[in-house]
């Protein structure tokens, strides 16, 4: 089974709909890595040297790579990420070899299944 790897820095204010969309279209799970801080093409706004700007999460998705694209454009979708400046972004990497999902991999079977 081929695997993809998902990163999406995602606003936080979108962090949970991104995750419920990504379980929709057939991930997993996911792991949240919280409090990051980012800049875009205008530098954020600051008053008294404090940070006007929202937190960014990254959230990083192992999917099978049939499902892959699928899960990024939902969340792409979810996050607006097209639509808003500074709401995120998500790329795919490919996955060499992986271990601990032995667990999953009848639930990510069953679901590439249901949606090929």
């Amino acid at each position: 089974m081929d695997f993809k790897l998902i990163i999406a820095l995602v606003s936080d204010d979108y962090t949970e709909k991104v995750i419920e969309n990504a379980r929709e279209t057939g991930a997993t799970g996911a792991t949240v890595i919280t409090s990051g801080h980012g800049e875009g093409l205008k530098p954020a706004k600051t008053f008294f040297g404090l940070t006007l700007e929202g937190q960014i999460d990254m959230v990083l998705f192992i999917v099978e790579k049939h499902l892959s694209r699928t899960i990024l454009e939902g969340i792409a979708e979810t996050g607006n990420f097209d639509k808003e400046s500074g709401t995120g972004i998500a790329v795919q990497i490919d996955i060499e070899d992986a271990v601990g999902l032995k667990a999953q991999l009848k639930t990510i079977e069953h679901e590439i299944e249901d949606q090929i």
